[in-house]
């Protein structure tokens, strides 16, 4: 009989352990707590960290997170304003605020990444077909430092001035959507654009187009520089020529005032004795001789002629 009641006795401390156990539940720093019964939510949120308890079997506690969320959206193809077809790739923070709102409206996180596609989605294709290309990649008015020629054609009208520009659009999109997200419980915090780039086909126009600028702006340098490169070659031989000149000039005085020099020590020579006079004839003769004979030169020569006079010998023949 003592056996049969410790048996039961410890059977309701089981049960009630069971019980208890099932009943109490733990909500940490990063939580926050809805509490249903039948499905139905009862009670204010539990937000307070700590333990906590609920009636077993008929009421589940739904835990919610209390940190920022992310939510990172898909690339979409959208067109600006100036019928310029992008792909735009956005990001965004978030957080439940009012978790019985969030729990009646999208009950949990995935249903609420949902509903956040299609609001952020919406928002971003409609500030963007708003505004024009440049206001969405630019932030402010700063002064570009471009090269020359850069400037021209298509690049100019990117420079133009914006009044609008990417933190401005992003804001506007931001709160439009916080108007229809605080409707589900949800607060945005913040949201970017993470990439925004041209579709394949126009991008590859976009490129050709840069590549055929910059070609046209090398071909401009390079004609500048033949150009620079031929006035240079001119100059060079126009200096050349004038340094050529000078020195033939000077060199033609030189040669001059050499001669002019020879012929008055030839002149003052020849006024001097008969044996100065003689001596004087016999030097320019010997080298008449060896500027005019050679080796393979014959020569036909009248004995009695001036220039045959050194070559006879004392006797006269």
């Amino acid at each position: 009989m003592k056996k049969i009641t410790y048996i039961a006795i410890a059977g309701v401390v089981l049960l009630a352990l069971i019980a208890i156990v099932s009943a109490a539940f733990i909500v940490d720093e990063t939580q926050q707590v809805i509490i249903t019964q039948f499905g139905k939510p009862i009670g204010k949120p539990i937000k307070k960290p700590g333990i906590h308890f609920k009636v077993p079997i008929i009421q589940e506690a739904h835990f919610f997170d209390k940190r920022f969320l992310e939510w990172d959206g898909d690339p979409n193809q959208v067109p600006t304003k100036d019928k310029r077809f992008i792909w735009v790739d956005t990001y965004a923070r978030w957080r439940i605020k009012d978790p019985l709102l969030f729990f009646q409206r999208v009950r949990d996180e995935r249903g609420a990444q949902s509903r956040l596609d299609d609001i952020l989605d919406g928002e971003t294709r409609n500030a963007i077909a708003k505004h024009v290309l440049v206001e969405l990649v630019r932030t402010t008015n700063r002064e570009y430092l471009t090269s020359e020629g850069l400037l021209a054609g298509e690049v100019a009208k990117s420079l133009a001035k914006i009044s609008s520009g990417r933190e401005v659009i992003t804001r506007s999109i931001l709160e439009a959507a916080s108007r229809r997200t605080l409707e589900l419980g949800i607060e945005l915090l913040d949201l970017r654009f993470k990439r925004i780039n041209y579709v394949k086909e126009v991008q590859k126009k976009i490129f050709e187009r840069m590549i055929s600028e910059r070609k046209r702006i090398a071909d401009k340098f390079r004609s500048e520089g033949q150009g620079e490169a031929s006035k240079i070659l001119g100059n060079k031989e126009r200096e050349l020529k004038r340094i050529q000149s000078n020195a033939y000039r000077t060199a033609q005085e030189i040669m001059g005032k050499a001669d002019a020099e020879a012929a008055a020590i030839y002149a003052k020579a020849y006024n001097q004795s008969l044996e100065s006079r003689k001596f004087y004839t016999f030097l320019k003769t010997m080298e008449t001789y060896k500027t005019t004979f050679s080796d393979k030169d014959w020569l036909i020569l009248s004995t009695d002629g001036d220039f045959f006079i050194y070559l006879k010998d004392k006797s006269g023949k």
